[in-house]
């Protein structure tokens, strides 16, 4: 019996959320697993996409779709009607093209458009009031809260104040030009916009890519419009007809000319627009957002300065490595042992936690001989209600644990602290010490 009472303690119950959070630093998981993103990641973290990466599913038959129509029902009909060799150009550049044009949908699509790192607490505020510079690096910085951060800060940049803001999710104030995508919930580098046609934020490592892919969709479309035309302008010349019985003997030629023609006002439009922001050095976050037109720009250094930055200059690193190995940050859960659950210490009220710590600095600095003098009791929890039984009989309402002790039979009351900054009373008397547990 007294080997069942003494032997190791029984194995703690958690709640599933806190398994899963546990489960989670495993030192085998790898960082795209345990994202706290929206990100979807295939390949082992090798691409990563936003979590609307199924519209892909429908961007690329609206690309694909059109130029096999216009190899197979089309470009034939070219070829017999152009030189031997030019017809063949003609069908090989449309597919060649178009596969181009996938490419940079993928590349625009599958990587990292400059994700900024989250934090895993709040950052330390830069007034700490009136705590001690000791303590304050230890408490503030631990247990700091949105509500006590600046929601804004002034950053010069090119000699113009510019603010950034605090983001409350990410835990950090973010660098000039960046934002927070409510869809994919990350801080981006230089956010331009989330596009649901490739299902991924655009930023500063593909933003490139993205005007890439719209401008040569562009010239896609136009390319099988204009050939389209042709070909309906040859059957006119063949056969000595009306535009409306050319389309009857090439229908897809006319499905064709009028599918292209739309899209070429949406993404020549789109292309137009993005080649003025390139001019400009703007996002298209900016535009709308602030609208440089009536103020200055900090950003903008010239036309030719600009297109060089965006287009032409070299694409950072990645500040993720989505395939490292990593280990969560289990001191954040600690398991308390005397109430059998897991507790996170960041769910405790700053100030309470910030009055423990200086409670417990008040009591290392005390010498280990007075230490010594006092006695030591444990930590137990506080309990609101008055205990169901005890085993001395007491008039004494006490909160959680009361010790008796007399000396010279004069009563005396002192406070206590214990290890955990909880503060209990303790009497002394001659003849007797009685304990009195809260639970």
């Amino acid at each position: 019996m007294q080997g069942n009472m003494y032997g190791s303690p029984l194995p703690l119950r958690m709640s599933e959320s806190n398994r899963r959070i546990i489960e989670a630093g495993d030192p085998t998981k790898r960082l795209y697993q345990v994202w706290k993103g929206s990100n979807r990641f295939f390949l082992g973290g090798r691409l990563i996409f936003g979590p609307d990466v199924r519209s892909l599913m429908l961007t690329i038959p609206l690309i694909v779709v059109p130029v096999i129509l216009f190899v197979l029902f089309v470009s034939h009909k070219l070829i017999n009607e152009f030189q031997h060799h030019l017809g063949n150009f003609i069908v090989a550049f449309a597919v060649i093209f178009a596969a181009y044009d996938i490419l940079v949908l993928f590349l625009t699509s599958g990587r990292d458009p400059g994700i900024v790192p989250r934090n895993s607490r709040h950052p330390e505020p830069t007034d700490a009031g009136s705590v001690s510079p000791s303590l304050s690096a230890e408490w503030s910085g631990r247990y700091s809260t949105a509500s006590t951060l600046p929601p804004t800060k002034d950053v010069f940049v090119n000699g113009i104040i510019v603010k950034v803001k605090y983001c409350n999710t990410c835990m950090l104030y973010r660098p000039p030009r960046c934002s927070h995508c409510s869809i994919c919930n990350n801080c981006v580098e230089r956010f331009d916009h989330h596009c649901p046609w490739v299902g991924q934020c655009i930023g500063r490592r593909n933003y490139r890519f993205f005007f890439m892919f719209v401008s040569s969709t562009t010239i896609l479309c136009l390319y099988v419009f204009t050939f389209c035309w042709v070909n309906l302008t040859k059957i006119m010349g063949a056969y000595d007809c009306n535009l409306w019985r050319a389309v009857l003997k090439s229908p897809v030629s006319g499905m064709l000319i009028i599918y292209t023609f739309i899209g070429a006002w949406f993404v020549g439009g789109l292309t137009a627009f993005h080649l003025y922001l390139v001019c400009t050095n703007q996002t298209t976050y900016e535009n709308f957002r602030y609208r440089y037109d009536g103020k200055m720009n900090p950003y903008n250094r010239g036309c030719i300065y600009n297109v060089k930055e965006v287009l032409f200059s070299g694409i950072p690193k990645s500040i993720n490595n989505f395939r490292a190995k990593v280990t969560d940050d289990l001191s954040r859960f600690t398991t308390s042992h005397s109430l059998g659950r897991t507790v996170s210490t960041d769910m405790a009220k700053p100030n309470f936690d910030l009055e423990v710590g200086l409670k417990r600095h008040s009591v290392a600095a005390e010498e280990p001989g007075d230490i010594q003098n006092k006695f030591e009791i444990g930590a137990l929890e506080r309990c609101e209600a008055r205990p169901p039984h005890s085993i001395w009989d007491t008039t004494d309402d006490v909160d959680a644990l009361s010790v008796e002790f007399g000396m010279g039979g004069k009563w005396e009351t002192q406070d206590v602290q214990h290890g955990y900054g909880e503060r209990v009373k303790t009497r002394s008397n001659d003849h007797r010490v009685k304990i009195q547990h809260g639970y």
